[in-house]
């Protein structure tokens, strides 16, 4: 998998964990269903999950990016599972609306585990981490100084320390 492929399955990720989030607050404003504690703490660990993708995205992708996320969604997991286990009685009704035939505390354990997956998936291409080499570049605006003395006798003998720019062959003061 190349470096390029891994941003964009990070980038969709970000979408699905935003997609998660705008669902869980719409069935709260809009149908006026609270959240439960843990349901709380299941936001708080899609929101946590929600920052490796957004270190891939803005620093390439690294290998604790995807560390962040098995570790927020360890946590998430481990929340949703009590929550289901919570509920796991037959005759218990659960709590909150069914969406699809499962309650969001279902569905989120299946989405912490989702990420668990995905991660170790990523994590199985290590060329995707290979540190691309910068491309080679000359800078010259700046000389060093064994330069900078040469061109200052060649430019009539300008006072050391002062950067120079070479400008057609010749040096002059910054």
């Amino acid at each position: 998998m190349t470096p390029a492929n891994a941003m964009k399955l990070n980038a969709v990720a970000l979408y699905a964990i935003s997609a998660v989030l705008l669902v869980a607050f719409y069935f709260q404003f809009a149908w006026g269903e609270l959240p439960c504690p843990l349901c709380f703490l299941q936001r708080v660990a899609f929101t946590a999950l929600a920052v490796g993708p957004i270190l891939t995205l803005r620093h390439g992708p690294r290998p604790g990016h995807y560390g962040l996320i098995v570790l927020a969604a360890l946590l998430g997991a481990a929340i949703a599972s009590r929550q289901v286990l919570l509920h796991i009685m037959p005759g218990d009704a659960g709590y909150g609306s069914v969406l699809l035939g499962y309650h969001f505390y279902t569905w989120a354990l299946l989405g912490f585990v989702a990420a668990i997956a995905a991660s170790a998936a990523m994590l199985l291409f290590p060329d995707q981490f290979a540190e691309q080499a910068p491309p080679a570049r000359v800078n010259r605006d700046r000389i060093h100084l064994a330069d900078f003395r040469r061109h200052t006798r060649q430019c009539g003998g300008r006072a050391p320390g002062v950067w120079v720019r070479v400008v057609s062959g010749h040096a002059r003061a910054l």
